[in-house]
């Protein structure tokens, strides 16, 4: 039994959520003093963290809500609660454990209730938590996601509706892309009106790095199309692509795992061969069969007049426009337009017959060098000719025969989406749910652009030196979206890293080859070191889960396990794990569904238990949904600092004083790293560049971790003065004084770029860029520095400086010894914390002497003055 102090509050299914669809009136005596939206994107990856600050300023106890919108593609990574001090962290655990503890809490019986369903695109989250007189409750849900490229760009969707004003309100966003930022645009309910002012985009490095902050104030937050007296109430879209001045794609290679985007626009147009099977039975009555004929006109008109195209309808009886696929020119294109306005509904459903007529109309007219498209659109269940959905797929995918892909647009919630689904994966394509609104015609429309322009066909993608590799084989590549495969390096010592992209275009075959060195330093961005593997963990997942529609057998129970292996490793909520948070007892019981995207589409079910016992609150996903399934993506990941980098040692108890600062130095050609001991406390000169006139010093406090005050300085003008609480910036006649934690601070000036976030500060100063960590470790704040970027012909001196290092392990004595320099060096296999990123990642490393490493004394190293 579980304590009965505690409730269990447990996430099963992609996402907690539990949603209202009504507008959420302001709760008085509740005062969300602070709200906070944070999104990182790194090379299309973003994960976003929401904190919301409220206080109960009742003089009695009383239920705090939380509720969020997060987006359906994500995977919840992170909750967590903060009341009166202590802090409830969410664990994941497999979704079968976690039934039979909330079984376990439960057992003494249930009542049902109903959650209102959700939107399209958006998900809710929502939990509550009761609070004492006066006291506060922090909530803190963490999400991530790969941005999708459709038509030519990625969207990244932040919905913000934090059910009053508040006097603290942000949302700041980071995009970091390799190549370059193309174009980046802000739009949304959020942006509009009033609201458009409390929007700041600042671009830096060229156009790498994008800022987009959004700090309204409370009364912009009531004077915004949807906003009201309940504050915001809207989205935040931000729309932007990369460039794309290398047609091989983009690769990066990182800690043993690569990534490669592969989207060409330098390849010409391949015509194609569409057939439209369209659903004329009567359920498609009304607005439906009006929005179809709507959509159908506009798509004929974008036709390109070296296109077929055929035309089908159907209900029991199956109708063609004309026996064989016919050019898209004028007067064909003018006929078909005809046909379609007179499309009426009628009759029942013959989904089989209709297909294998689309199927036979493709395969009696070849065309060599062409792309060949069967697009299916139906809003019900087969209920006339063969209604054994088994045979129906199995008819289908033996016709096709893997020629080409089959794409199911599923209209409304009456349609068997899951049955869709696995007929269009069968068949190389995807499954839409088109939803029944006043735009249907124009999200019709919408899918078809997608798909309006194929570039590729019969994409074969090969990594010799790669394994674990995700989706190297497609059938089509089309104008706008993008390719990305990802994987791990087996041979982490090699040194260059070799991609081929082998196709066919219009009839001939194509080849792109690539070669990268591994070891570029220009490839690393000041990153969480893990950010490759956890994308890679991310995308591998949501295909192992993909393809759980199709498998049987051993085999699908194989990739089952493997998928929960990766969910509970790296602590995503999935279909198949739950997310379990304890948090002070409430004597009450919830238990919510996700609804199925199949039928009804009614929502969540819920059940309430009052009794005192013990007791759980248990959210889990019925089915997965399948709705944005056109994806490309395979797996992803991003390159780190390969320069020096500190680190503390982990193995020291809290309880154990600090005696030095431990660097890490990165090999090439080597898995370990070295490291090294600075003894405390001490002033380091950590990096200088005297042909720019560049330096930085850190000053170090006995006993303490990392650095309690760090120096830049540049050229004779320009001093930076950072410390645990406050930076400081002159340069020669204005002076900035800025604290940690206070909104997004930028400054630009004379070659010099300071950005100021929560806890990391960004300096460039000429052509070398640092990064300063603001930590905080057993209640003690310090700082840690990392170099971000550098020229490869700079010579840099300083602790952080040396570069070229190597080293050989003697095989055979006792004690590990290293070859250095033709030295022989005795060492120890050491476990450090790598503090110069945020998640403090742990690795091992040869710990050797200063001496063996810098060639000098420490003293050599010291200032006297920062």
């Amino acid at each position: 039994m579980m304590d009965r102090a505690a409730l269990q509050v447990i996430l099963l299914g992609m996402f907690l959520m539990s949603a209202t669809s009504d507008p959420v009136k302001k709760k008085k005596n509740v005062d969300i003093y602070s709200f906070y939206i944070n999104s990182t994107v790194t090379s299309r990856y973003a994960t976003t963290v929401i904190t919301s600050r409220v206080a109960n300023t009742l003089n009695e106890s009383q239920e705090i809500q939380f509720e969020v919108k997060i987006p359906k593609n994500a995977f919840i990574s992170k909750f967590r609660m903060t009341i009166e001090g202590k802090t409830y962290d969410g664990v994941v655990k497999e979704k079968e454990a976690a039934q039979q503890q909330y079984n376990q809490a439960v057992s003494r019986g249930q009542s049902a209730g109903l959650v209102k369903s959700v939107g399209r695109t958006l998900e809710d989250f929502k939990t509550s938590v009761t609070v004492s007189a006066f006291s506060k409750v922090t909530f803190e849900l963490t999400y991530e996601e790969l941005l999708k490229r459709r038509l030519g760009k990625y969207e990244l969707l932040i919905n913000a509706q934090p059910m009053q004003p508040v006097a603290d309100f942000k949302i700041d966003v980071h995009i970091q892309e390799k190549p370059g930022i193309s174009f980046l645009e802000v739009k949304g309910d959020l942006s509009t009106g009033d609201l458009a002012n409390a929007i700041k985009t600042t671009r830096a490095d060229k156009d790498f790095q994008v800022w987009v902050t959004f700090y309204p104030t409370q009364d912009q937050q009531t004077k915004c199309k949807s906003c009201g007296e309940n504050g915001l109430n809207g989205d935040l879209l931000i729309t932007y692509d990369v460039e794309r001045q290398n047609p091989k794609g983009e690769i990066m290679v990182s800690k043993g795992y690569f990534v490669h985007y592969f989207a060409p626009s330098d390849v010409p147009r391949i015509s194609k061969n569409v057939v439209f099977i369209i659903d004329r039975s009567g359920s498609m009555s009304g607005r439906k069969i009006k929005q179809t004929r709507l959509a159908l006109l506009k798509i004929l008109s974008d036709l390109d007049e070296d296109d077929h195209f055929g035309l089908i309808t159907f209900d029991s009886e199956v109708s063609l426009w004309k026996r064989e696929l016919l050019r898209a020119t004028e007067a064909n294109l003018e006929n078909a337009k005809s046909f379609v306005k007179e499309i009426r509904d009628r009759g029942a459903t013959d989904i089989n017959a209709a297909v294998l007529a689309g199927v036979d109309m493709i395969n009696r007219h070849p065309r060599e060098g062409t792309a060949s498209i069967l697009i299916l659109l139906t809003d019900g269940d087969p209920t006339t000719g063969e209604t054994n959905i088994e045979k129906i797929m199995s008819n289908v995918k033996k016709a096709i025969g893997n020629k080409f892909p089959l794409y199911c647009l599923g209209f409304g919630y009456d349609v068997n989406f899951d049955f869709l689904t696995k007929m269009s994966l069968e068949n190389s394509g995807v499954a839409r749910r088109i939803y029944e609104d006043s735009d249907a015609d124009l999200q019709l429309q919408g899918f078809y652009e997608e798909v309006a322009v194929p570039l590729l066909t019969d994409i074969q993608l090969k990594y010799p030196g790669g394994t674990n590799l995700t989706k190297t084989s497609f059938s089509l590549y089309f104008n706008g979206s993008e390719i990305v495969v990802s994987g791990q390096i087996t041979d982490n010592s090699v040194e260059s890293f070799t991609t081929e992209v082998i196709a066919v275009s219009k009839g001939s075959n194509v080849t792109y080859q690539d070669t990268i060195m591994t070891k570029d330093p220009s490839d690393v961005p000041p990153e969480n070191e893990n950010f490759m593997q956890r994308l890679w963990a991310y995308l591998t997942v949501k295909q192992l889960l993909d393809r759980q529609v199709l498998l049987k057998g051993q085999e699908k129970e194989d990739e089952k396990k493997e998928a929960l292996k990766l969910s509970l490793k790296y602590q995503f909520v999935t279909t198949l794990t739950s997310m379990v948070v304890t948090k002070p007892q409430e004597g009450e019981v919830e238990v919510a569904n996700k609804p199925k995207e199949g039928k009804g589409g009614d929502g969540y079910t819920a059940d309430v238990d009052s009794d005192d016992d013990d007791s759980a609150f248990l959210l889990h996903s019925a089915a997965m949904d399948y709705s944005d399934a056109m994806d490309y993506s395979v797996m992803i990941h991003h390159p780190l600092p390969t320069y020096g980098s500190p680190t503390i040692h982990t193995t020291t108890p809290p309880a154990v004083q600090v005696h030095s600062n431990r660097f890490l130095l990165p090999v090439v050609g080597q898995s370990k790293p070295l490291c090294f001991d600075v003894p405390l406390p001490h002033k380091l000169r950590l990096l200088q560049d005297s042909a720019s006139e560049f330096s930085m010093n850190g000053e170090s406090l006995s006993e303490n971790h990392g650095f309690h005050q760090i120096a830049i300085h540049y050229k004779t003008n320009h001093h930076l003065i950072i410390s645990t609480k406050s930076i400081s910036y002159h340069n020669g006649q204005d002076k900035v004084e800025i604290l940690w934690g206070q909104e997004l601070t930028q400054h630009n000036t004379d070659g010099v770029s300071l950005v100021v976030l929560e806890n990391e500060m960004n300096v460039t100063m000429g052509n070398i860029g640092v990064v300063i960590i603001s930590h905080k470790k057993d209640g003690v704040k310090f700082l840690w520095p990392a170099i971000w970027e550098h020229p490869k012909d700079v010579n840099l001196t300083g602790v952080l400086g040396k570069s070229d290092i190597s080293y050989v392990k003697t095989e055979g004595s006792q004690t590990p010894t290293l070859k250095m320099k033709d030295k022989e060096v005795k060492t120890y296999l050491e476990t450090v914390s790598d503090y110069r990123f945020h998640s403090t990642p742990v690795q091992e490393c040869w710990l050797v002497p200063f001496q063996a490493v810098m060639e000098a004394e420490i003293s050599d190293f010291t200032v006297t003055q920062l």
